[in-house]
């Protein structure tokens, strides 16, 4: 009896194996394909926003930010520039409150070293448009945890940090699509979230989370 339950748990672990790579497979598939087109479709638009960010504050108008990714890779992942700048210099203009709260939720809720555009693009979530090209290099992925800095994984995955990296990072996500930022750190809701979808990730998750995030981006859920 115990040799047909060795067997039968052995071929149920082939079996997941087996799905879990067909999952990864069309996956990527996916990626590929969808961030390809979008970056061909959503051309004209990068370039409206660039000119925007550029008329608003002359620079730059791509910023690019050391996330970790999976495996413990490091990448840098691109956004519009919705800062001013040198903002990295302005911190004379944050209160102690909004300092506190970078330290405990890495971001500033009305954070005033961001310029006029960049309100704009980031309550559209028209800032993340260039993370396609981060996808189709194969450093992210349509649905995933979202990347995030290395002082996040040592405050806030330190006993996790092994599950989280061992998948790539999403343009959305879980706690994104359904919560955004109403799910805190210090509430531990985000955590329990990112987790919850590397345990049950699928194709048809991934799809419902694609969907509900386009429904909270139009509703402004929990965005800033």
């Amino acid at each position: 009896m115990n040799g047909i339950a060795e067997l039968a748990y052995e071929l149920e672990q082939i079996n997941t194996c087996k799905k879990r790579r067909s999952y990864l497979f069309v996956k990527r598939a996916i990626d590929i394909i969808c961030s390809l087109f979008a970056i061909i479709l959503l051309s004209p638009i990068y370039l409206i926003i660039a000119l925007a960010v550029y008329i608003s504050d002359p620079g730059k108008v791509l910023y690019g930010q050391t996330r970790v990714g999976k495996n413990g890779v490091t990448f840098s992942m691109w956004k519009f520039r919705s800062m001013y700048i040198g903002s990295d210099k302005m911190i004379d203009k944050l209160s102690p409150e909004q300092i506190q709260q970078y330290k405990t939720e890495f971001k500033i809720d009305n954070d005033p070293r961001i310029t006029k555009v960049g309100k704009i693009i980031r309550k559209l979530s028209l800032d993340e448009l260039p993370q396609f090209v981060n996808v189709l290099k194969g450093e992210m992925s349509l649905v995933g945890p979202r990347p995030i800095i290395e002082s996040e994984i040592k405050t806030y995955y330190l006993k996790s940090y092994k599950k989280l990296l061992s998948v790539k990072p999403g343009v959305t996500g879980y706690w994104q699509a359904y919560a955004r930022n109403n799910a805190t750190y210090q509430s531990g809701e985000r955590q329990r979230m990112e987790m919850y979808y590397i345990d049950n990730a699928s194709l048809l998750l991934d799809i419902k989370i694609l969907f509900q995030t386009v429904i909270s981006v139009l509703k402004k859920n929990g965005a800033q």
